[in-house]
């Protein structure tokens, strides 16, 4: 086993961990990993303590991915509180499982040499200048993430140590032909099904609530009830397209511009050329010779496209009878280029002209002379330039007096306003979740919802929506996050407890009628005192959705039907109840297993087998987790 795993630890697979475990310490930093050991641990895995500064770390980076994933909307998750609760639940884990891992490498004596570690450092992308390895910005890297090289050394040994383990499991498993054209069989199987359903609205309009049962409900699931923390605020928008110019842009301004700028509207001649080249590369006398015959066939009348096809060393533009295409100045060999520009009329054909790739006789095939555009023709266009580069400009202008202003006069944005000729706007409350169009920006919803502008109450700093776009924004109103009262939730509760009692109701009484299937009944028998019809399905195929899910998810589980109907009590998720016979099913052919198809089976098995591996690790352990609180950074 062992050295399989050492066999595994070398392969495809095993790189491709490692570089993930590499690419994410190069992108998010791994800083001081290891923990002091006077850290309270997050969790002891087998005696063994993984620290409060691991985990710090490890959270920071876990962030810091997510907002590369998420980019400007990650505010706005990270503000869940439930959900960073998640991350941080992911993370232990994380940690638990490599733990685990390391423990077990350890156990079986894995161990990466010092020079298999070497190369390691030597491959990563961010200790390289221009391809090519430098100590120099390897020192500088690691010591920007607060490590040693002997410490960074321990670390990347452990990851690479405990990466031959997990290759072992990942880059082990393989799938046999047999096994897939079953498994494909499988999914492409299609059952059919009569089924009704026992409603839960039925039952609703006998159910009576008491005020006792709300009262009692609210005060156990108080926590359903929070209203969200809400404000409303007071901004001053400016952008570079809602400025006034003092002057407008004359006919002067615009005539100007353009004698100024005419070089921009000259479009420079343009020629296409065709060419027969003779390579010169292994004998330039005899190139030479060729080429000097091909000229005389030119002259004595043959076709130059022709000739092109059957003596050019160009074999890509031969084919095309020797065409290049369209050329402008300083795109070609200059000797070629004087030549070609040279030629006065279409249909001119060079004498012979040497390059470095040998002689070339050139043939001008179409010509553009240099074109200027006129005034009129690009005034609209300038005038939009100036009037665009004159509004920038004093949006600019403009933005420095809104923030001056702003913090000079921090309990009010009049002045500010006053001084740019803009209004004040306000909203109505809003939470961090239906903020309006104008201030619906993550970096407008962190900075509304900061803990400055609420408590403070000042205007906060200038942010830039966009290119020539900026905001100012102060709190209005402040609405902290509370418990509704009970009057305002009342109706909710009761639209609750109505529900259960009739999925109580509904399953009581389907679990009679699903009896007297068991005892010989059939659907039709019930279905008048179930209220209901009958329904029949066939051809359902798994992904199938003409059924709830969860009616096609107990269809496909049933044992496939003989003499009788394979029956099944199935709970909907609106608390309807659905009572299904399988009648039928049918078989797919066999069908030939395509590579592709065969890979991702193996993929599947190696992600169920992955997790079985951690699993088992985990059930085989003593884990003691601690209660954790990270602070969230705004």
């Amino acid at each position: 086993m062992l050295e399989r795993i050492r066999e595994g630890s070398q392969g495809v697979t095993a790189k491709i961990v490692l570089g993930l475990v590499i690419l994410s310490f190069a992108l998010a930093g791994i800083g001081s990993y290891l923990g002091s050991p006077n850290d309270q641990p997050v969790a002891v895995v087998n005696g063994q303590k993984i620290s409060q500064t691991t985990f710090a770390r490890a959270y920071e980076n876990e962030r810091s991915r997510l907002e590369q994933q998420f980019g400007e909307y990650f505010s706005q998750i990270s503000s869940d509180p439930s959900y960073m609760a998640r991350v941080r639940e992911n993370v232990i884990e994380r940690l638990v499982q490599q733990e685990l891992q390391t423990q077990l490498a350890n156990e079986l004596g894995l161990r990466v040499s010092d020079e298999a570690l070497k190369e390691e450092i030597r491959g990563i992308p961010s200790f390289q200048i221009a391809g090519q390895f430098s100590n120099d910005r390897y020192i500088q890297v690691i010591r920007q993430m607060n490590y040693q090289p002997d410490a960074f050394r321990d670390y990347l040994r452990t990851e690479m140590t405990r990466s031959q383990l997990v290759s072992a499991v990942a880059g082990t498993d393989f799938a046999l032909n047999g096994e897939v054209s079953l498994a494909t069989q499988l999914e492409a199987q299609v059952r059919d099904l009569d089924y009704l359903i026992v409603s839960a609205d039925k039952v609703k309009a006998g159910i009576e609530v008491t005020e006792t049962e709300i009262s009692d409900y609210y005060t156990l699931n108080q926590s359903q009830f929070m209203s969200q923390e809400q404000v409303s605020v007071e901004y001053v928008e400016l952008s570079s397209d809602s400025v006034v110019l003092d002057t407008p842009i004359t006919e002067q301004d615009i005539e100007l511009a353009y004698e100024e700028n005419k070089a921009q509207y000259v479009e420079a001649e343009k020629r296409r050329v065709a060419h027969i080249l003779i390579d010169n590369s292994e004998d330039d006398a005899a190139a030479k010779l060729k080429a000097e015959a091909v000229l005389a066939k030119l002259n004595a009348g043959e076709d130059f496209a022709k000739l092109a096809e059957t003596e050019s060393d160009d074999i890509v533009s031969g084919e095309l009878g020797g065409d290049l295409e369209w050329i402008d100045r300083d795109m070609m060999d200059p000797a070629f280029e004087d030549a070609a520009f040279a030629l006065k009329a279409k249909g001119d054909v060079t004498e012979i002209v040497k390059s470095e790739f040998g002689y070339h006789i050139i043939k001008l095939t179409d010509l553009l002379a240099q074109q200027i555009k006129t005034l009129d023709q690009v005034k609209e266009e300038l005038k939009a330039s100036l009037e665009k580069d004159a509004k920038t400009e004093l949006f600019y202008g403009k933005q420095t007096e809104l923030a001056e202003l702003a913090f000079e006069v921090a309990d009010s944005l009049e002045d500010a306003a006053g001084a740019i000729d803009h209004e004040v706007m306000s909203t109505a409350l809003f939470n961090r979740f239906n903020a309006p169009a104008a201030l619906s920006n993550p970096a407008v919803v962190k900075a509304v919802f900061s803990a400055e502008l609420i408590e403070d109450g000042v205007n906060s700093e200038v942010i830039e929506l966009g290119d020539e776009h900026v905001i100012v924004v102060r709190i209005k109103e402040h609405k902290a996050a509370a418990t509704k009262p009970m009057t305002e939730v009342s109706e909710q509760i009761k639209s609750t407890l109505v529900n259960q009692k009739a999925a109580e109701l509904t399953k009581e009484k389907s679990d009679g009628l699903y009896a007297k299937v068991q005892a010989g009944s059939t659907l039709a028998d019930i279905s008048t005192e179930a209220e209901a019809e009958v329904k029949q399905v066939t051809g359902l195929t798994r992904s199938d959705r003409s059924v709830s899910p969860e009616i096609a998810q107990s269809v496909f589980k049933l044992a496939h039907p003989t003499d009788t109907a394979v029956t099944d009590l199935v709970s909907l998720n609106n608390g309807d109840v659905a009572i299904v016979a399988l009648t039928k099913v049918t078989a797919a052919d066999a069908v030939t297993v395509e590579p592709q198809v065969k890979q991702n089976f193996a993929t599947q098995q190696i992600n169920k087998n992955y997790l079985v591996f951690v699993n088992s690790l985990k059930a085989d352990a003593e884990v003691v987790a601690a209660n954790l609180t990270v602070a969230e950074q705004n």
